[in-house]
C-alpha cells in the first residue's frame, strides 16, 4: 500500500514537472485577452530587432514620448501592410521597441494602423474600424507623424501598462535610452 502511494506522489510531481514545459511564454500583462494572446504568439519571433529588419521592417518613428504619459517607444512599420486596409491580430502594422540602456531594442507590444482613406474605400457603409472587438482611434490630418488621417490601436503584448492594454501611452516604456543622433 506504501508502495502504491509512492508511485502516485511521484506521477504527479512528474506530471506537474512536465506542465511546466508547457506554459506559454511568459506575457506581459496579467489581464490577458485573446487578442493580446494573438498577437504575443504572432510576433514572438520579433523579440529579436534584427528578424524584423530582415524581414523588411523599416523605423517610421524615433522613440515618441510624453512629458508625463510614459512612451510609445520607436515604431518600425511593414510598408506592404500599410495601404493594405486590412486588419489581421496576426499581421501588425507596426511594431513598437522600448530603447534599452545597452543599446538593444526591446518589443514592447504593436501597433495596428489603418488610413481613413482606404478604410473608407473598402467599407463604404462607414463605421469605425474594429479588431476582435476594439475599436481603433481616429487620428485627423495633419497630425504629427505627417501622415493622412488614420485609424490606430496600439496593443501592449510585450508590457504591462497600467493605462489599459490598449492605451496609447504607456508609463512602463521610456525613451530615456534612445541614442541621439
Amino acid at each position: 500500500m506504501n508502495a502504491s502511494k509512492g508511485i502516485l506522489r511521484a506521477l504527479y510531481a512528474l506530471t506537474f514537472l512536465l506542465s511546466l514545459e508547457m506554459l506559454p511564454v511568459a506575457r506581459a500583462n496579467e489581464d490577458t485577452t485573446p487578442l493580446i494572446d494573438e498577437v504575443h504568439n504572432a510576433t514572438e519571433r520579433y523579440t529579436d530587432i534584427n528578424v524584423a529588419l530582415a524581414e523588411g521592417w523599416v523605423t517610421a518613428t524615433p522613440c515618441v514620448s510624453g512629458p508625463d504619459t510614459g512612451a510609445m517607444g520607436v515604431h518600425l512599420v511593414l510598408p506592404s501592410r500599410l495601404n493594405a486596409g486590412v486588419l489581421n491580430a496576426k499581421k501588425p502594422e507596426a511594431l513598437i521597441y522600448e530603447p534599452m540602456t545597452n543599446g538593444a531594442m526591446r518589443l514592447v507590444g504593436v501597433e495596428f494602423i489603418v488610413l481613413a482613406s482606404v478604410w473608407e474605400t473598402n467599407n463604404p457603409k462607414g463605421g469605425v474600424p474594429a479588431l476582435d472587438g476594439n475599436l481603433l482611434n481616429y487620428i485627423a490630418a495633419p497630425n504629427r507623424y505627417g501622415l493622412p488621417a488614420f485609424y490606430e490601436l496600439h496593443v501592449w503584448a510585450w508590457e504591462h501598462n497600467p493605462k489599459g492594454s490598449y492605451a496609447d501611452w504607456n508609463t512602463h516604456v521610456s525613451c530615456d535610452h534612445q541614442p541621439i543622433d
